[in-house]
C-alpha cells in the first residue's frame, strides 16, 4: 500500500478552490509574501464555461476559458505552489488545519475555503439517462453539435439567457422554458433574448420528463404539453460547494452558503471563505465579486498574523 504524502512545510494558508476567488486570493498572497497553497482538481472553475463575459472592467468582451487563463497565467507568474487534486476532508488540531487529498496531506495554519458552486440539476426522469446524450450543464462546450437542431435551454436567469444567445447562433429553434412569469437578471440579455426570431420563450412552464430513446427526442412540461428537441441545457442556478466547511464545525446558513463577515471570515477561528460559496457580496454572483472576496480574505489573514505577531511580542 502507497503511504500518503505529507508535506514537511507548515503554509500560511492553504486556499481551497481555484476559480476567481482562489486564483485572487493566491496572488495576494503572494504579494503579501505569505507562504501559500492553492488546491483545487479544477483550476480556473466553473468561471471558465462563460461563452461570453462581458461587464469584467478592462475587457468589452471575453470569453470565461480566455478570462481564466489570463488569472491563471498572472498567479503562477507569482509561482504561487498549486496542487491540482481533490479535497477529501479537513481537520484543526491545535494550531494547525490538516486538509487530506487522496494521497497527500497539508498543513497549514489558516484555510480559506473558496469552492465555489456546482450546477443545479432539474431531478426529473431521464436527466441522468441521457447526460451526454442530449443533455448537457454546459452550452459552452456543446453548443456546437447542436448547429441546425431544436433546443431548450431550462432556466430564466443570467446564465439561461447568454445559453440561449449562443445556441441561437448555431440552432434552428431555441426553446427557453422558464417556471417564472417573466425572466430575470441583467436586462441587456434579457431584451437579446426576447428579441432574437429564434428563440421563444415558454413562460410558467416546467420540465417534468425528459424524453427519448439512445439520445434526447423532447421534453414533457407540466401541464402535460410535449416538444420535440435534439438537446436540453440545464441552467437553473448552482448549489454552493462548501468542501470541508462541515468537518470544520463553519456556519451554514439556511441557503446552503457559508456564513462570512466583512473581512471574510467565518465562526471558527483562522477559518475564512471567499467568492460563490459564501453569504457575501449581498449575494451578487460575478467574477469580479468573487475575486474581490478572496482579496479582502487574504488582507484580513495578514492583518491577524501581524496582530499575533504584535500579542507574542508585548508577552516577551
Amino acid at each position: 500500500m502507497c503511504k500518503s504524502k505529507i508535506y514537511m512545510d507548515v503554509f500560511d494558508v492553504a486556499i481551497l478552490g481555484g476559480g476567481p476567488a482562489g486564483i485572487s486570493a493566491g496572488i495576494y498572497a503572494a504579494r503579501f509574501k505569505l507562504n501559500a497553497v492553492v488546491i483545487s482538481n479544477s483550476l480556473g472553475g466553473t468561471a471558465q464555461s462563460a461563452h461570453l463575459i462581458e461587464n469584467y472592467p478592462g475587457h468589452d468582451a471575453i470569453s470565461g476559458f480566455e478570462l481564466m487563463q489570463k488569472f491563471k497565467s498572472h498567479m503562477k507568474s507569482f509561482e504561487v505552489p498549486i496542487i491540482e487534486k481533490h479535497v477529501h476532508s479537513a481537520s484543526k488540531e491545535n494550531d494547525f488545519f490538516k486538509i487530506k487529498l487522496s494521497d497527500e496531506e497539508v498543513k497549514a495554519r489558516y484555510i480559506l475555503i473558496a469552492t465555489g458552486t456546482k450546477r443545479r440539476k432539474l431531478g426529473v426522469p431521464g436527466e441522468a439517462r441521457f447526460y451526454g446524450k442530449g443533455v448537457s450543464y454546459c452550452v459552452t462546450c456543446d453548443a456546437f453539435f447542436y448547429r441546425d437542431k431544436t433546443v431548450a435551454v431550462v432556466g430564466g436567469s443570467d446564465a439561461a439567457n447568454m445559453a440561449a444567445i449562443l445556441l441561437s447562433s448555431m440552432a434552428k429553434k431555441v426553446y427557453v422554458i422558464y417556471r417564472k412569469e417573466k425572466l430575470r437578471g441583467e436586462l441587456v440579455w434579457i431584451e437579446r433574448v426576447t428579441t432574437n426570431p429564434k428563440i421563444e420563450v415558454l413562460y410558467k412552464s416546467n420540465v417534468v420528463e425528459i424524453k427519448g430513446k439512445d439520445f434526447v427526442e423532447g421534453v414533457k412540461l407540466e401541464d402535460g404539453r410535449e416538444i420535440s428537441l435534439d438537446g436540453v441545457f440545464v441552467e437553473i442556478g448552482s448549489i454552493p460547494e462548501c468542501c470541508c466547511a462541515s468537518d470544520l464545525g463553519i456556519e451554514i446558513n439556511q441557503k446552503g452558503y457559508i456564513q462570512v463577515d466583512s473581512s471574510q471570515k467565518t465562526n471558527v477561528d483562522r477559518a475564512y471563505a471567499a467568492g460563490d460559496v459564501t453569504s457575501g457580496s449581498n449575494g451578487l454572483q460575478q467574477i469580479i465579486t468573487a475575486a474581490s472576496e478572496g482579496a479582502i480574505a487574504i488582507k484580513s489573514i495578514f492583518d491577524d498574523i501581524e496582530r499575533s505577531k504584535v500579542t507574542l511580542w508585548k508577552k516577551d
